[in-house]
Order: structure tokens, then sequence, then C-alpha cells
């Protein structure tokens, strides 16, 4: 018999989503411990959970993955490979969809864009001072939502943006964005900005933690920070930041105050979902499921049959966040299922945090 970490180890399939396969029926334990409630599994279910952390990374949908299951040790496997055909054609299908629509795309993008002057957010130039201790806070508030995709080198960094005695600090990786501001003085022209690469962001925030003030220098291609006789300095990303000032006007939602502390434990220690569609590593995340009570209380949803305002947000993503907010107190801000999650600070508007929210399990 394997132990539930056991079996995490050698299927590939996480703990949290070997209990949750086991709660939908799809991969019960072969023997449950009447008091702890510990799960075992027998020998022969280390197959079928490697098939079903192959189905699952494929994207087969969950109710697809239970008959492969059912039928797979079967003598008649013609349902098995039905079923498997037409995953693979539904996926041929879609990807077929994504390259006509994204060749249409390209061509509107050529029509408008013209190479011999096509802008860059490294526009502008700027010389201001700014608190030191306020820069390395909206730092810490946007640094966990950078980007790491290589082909998409834009998100690799921070945006420093400058505009109207006001630094906003800006970070994003699609799934998430940060935002956050720090006062200035000094800066009476133009809107500047600059995408600072993430290890030069690393760099000037180790200097920021002496000293009242730093002075700060943009100038289009390349940005300095001093810190008294220290310095760093660097080349910016030469590219485009998405417009974030549109991906951050959201309806009005819900608002729900928590109590950090014990919200960030409820989120660590309740019951999670696991997503429909695998990450960029090839792993479906875990999910925290949100409800708003009434009373503006929220809670780890766990039912089988899910209120339609519940939200499903990465649980990571949301510890992270709940983090870079800093606050004892914070508020959640709820619209629709399929609009971000917005995590803000009562004493900061312009401080807050956008998660995207993802598919339930059907």
């Amino acid at each position: 018999m394997r132990s539930i970490g056991e079996m995490a180890r050698d299927s590939g399939l996480g703990v949290s989503a070997l209990r949750f396969y086991d709660r939908a029926g799809v991969l019960v334990p072969a023997w449950v411990d009447p008091v702890s409630g510990y799960r075992w599994y027998g020998p022969e279910q280390l197959g079928e959970a490697r098939l079903l952390a192959r189905l699952r990374r494929a994207g087969m949908p969950l109710a697809d993955v239970r008959l492969v299951l059912a039928g797979w040790s079967g003598a008649d496997t013609d349902l098995v490979r039905k079923l498997l055909q037409r995953h693979l054609r539904r996926l041929e299908l879609g990807l077929s969809d994504a390259r006509r629509e994204f060749s249409t795309l390209r061509a509107l993008l050529d029509r408008r864009e013209n190479p011999m002057t096509s802008p860059r957010t490294t526009a502008g130039t700027a010389r201001l001072t700014v608190s030191a201790s306020g820069l390395a806070a909206a730092l810490d508030a946007v640094r966990f939502a950078v980007g790491s995709d290589p082909e998409l080198p834009m998100l690799g960094g921070v945006l420093f943006d400058v505009e109207d005695g006001v630094l906003q600090v800006v970070a994003t990786d699609r799934y998430r964005m940060a935002v956050a501001r720090a006062d200035i003085a000094g800066h009476g022209g133009p809107r500047a900005q600059v995408i600072v690469p993430t290890p030069l962001v690393d760099a000037m925030r180790a200097l920021l933690d002496a000293g009242e003030s730093v002075e700060l220098a943009l100038d289009g291609a390349r940005v300095t920070l001093e810190a008294g006789d220290r310095q760093a300095a660097g080349q910016c990303l030469d590219h485009d930041f998405p417009d974030y000032r549109r991906l951050v006007r959201l309806p009005a939602g819900r608002r729900a105050l928590v109590d950090v502390p014990a919200f960030r434990n409820a989120v660590e220690t309740g019951p999670v979902r696991i997503g429909e569609a695998p990450g960029e590593d090839g792993v479906s995340p875990e999910l925290s499921v949100l409800r708003v009570a009434d009373d503006g209380t929220v809670s780890m949803s766990e039912d089988a049959d899910d209120d339609p305002d519940d939200v499903a947000v990465n649980r990571a993503f949301l510890l992270d966040a709940l983090a870079a907010g800093a606050r004892e107190r914070l508020v959640l801000e709820f619209g629709s299922p399929t609009a971000p999650l917005a995590v803000r600070r009562l004493d900061d508007e312009g401080t807050f945090s956008l998660l995207m929210p993802v598919r339930l399990e059907n």
C-alpha cells in the first residue's frame, strides 16, 4: 500500500489533486483510515494515477477522464480509443481555429504599425526625487507579479510610469497584475515611462533600506537610482508595456473586508479544487473557490454544486497578493465570476492587485 504522499511522488499528481479526485470519485483510495482519515492506495492504482496525470496534462475534461479510467483495464477498449481520438480531434480543431484568428490579428497589426516609427514604452525623460521607503513599499507590492515567460519579454520587468507628480509601478504576468504608487518631487514635464528589467529592480530595492530619499533618473533608454553614494543603473527593456490603465477599469463589484491573518490561514488550510487547464508547467493549479455571504463574510467553498457567484482563483497567487498587500486588513472586490478579483488596501486605493479568475471543473 502507498500513502497519499508516496502516491503523489510516484504518480506526478499532487496531494491536493489526489484528494480532489477522491472526492470526485475518479480515483478512490483502496483504504481510508477510519480514525485519522488518511488515504492509502493499492499497488494497481499507481498505473491508474499515472494515466490520470497524463490525461489531465493533455487537457481532457474530467467527464471523459472518468470513462477512460473505467474502460482502460476492460476487455473492450474501443470506447477508450474513441474518447482519446475525440479529444485529439477537439484539440486539433481548437488549434486550427486559433491559428486562423491569430493570422487575422497579425494582419490587423501589420496594417496598424509603421515599423519605421514604432513607438516604445521607453519614451520621455525625467529626473525626480522619491521617498526611499515609499519606493521600497511600491516595489514590494508589485514584485510578485512580474512575468517570466521568455516569449513575452515586455512582461519581464516593472513599468515605471511618471506623470503629474506620481510614480506608478506596475507588473503583470497575464494571470495577475499589481499596481502601486509613490509620491515624487522634481518632475514637471510630460509623462515618461520605462520598463525596468527584473534584475535591476531587485538591485534598486536593495538600496532602499537606508536613507530618507533617493534620486531617480529616466532617460528613455536608461534608468538610474542614486541612494547617497550608491547607485543602481542599467538599460531599460526596449518593448511596449500593455496599457495597464485600460486593464484596471473594472465595473463596481461586491466588497468584502477581510482580516488578513485569519483569511490567510483559511486559504492555506481550506479546501482546494484543481483547475480545468494545466498551467505553463503542465500542472493544473490548486484553486481556492471564494464565496461571499450576505453579511460580507468570505469563505472557502467546497460544495459540489457551486454558487454561480463563486470566484475561483489560483491559491498561490492569492496568498502572494495578500502578502504584497502588507496590511492587517484588506478589501476583496468581487465582480462577476469571470472578472478579475481585486485585492485593495483601505488606506491606499492606488496600490492593489488583480487576479484573473480560473474556470472551475464542471
